[in-house]
């Protein structure tokens, strides 16, 4: 399946769960955020959202500062 993170193409096997497509690239969940196709996707769902064709997804790493 072709998919875009972060503006570069990957092709990757489905059905895959967004959780799941993060394992795979060794991404750590905790102070994520994503959105796939301009929608901000809960973090309560990504066990249960499945990954489409040609999704477009973002992906967003929280930054603390003052």
């Amino acid at each position: 399946m072709h998919i875009i993170i972060n503006d570069q193409p990957m092709e990757v096997e489905g059905p895959i769960t967004l959780h799941q497509l993060l394992t795979q690239l060794e991404q750590n969940p905790s102070g994520s955020a994503l959105a796939i196709n301009q929608v901000i996707i809960p973090k309560s769902q990504w066990e249960s959202h499945f990954v489409n064709e040609q999704d477009n997804i973002l992906l967003f790493q929280a930054i603390a500062g003052g």
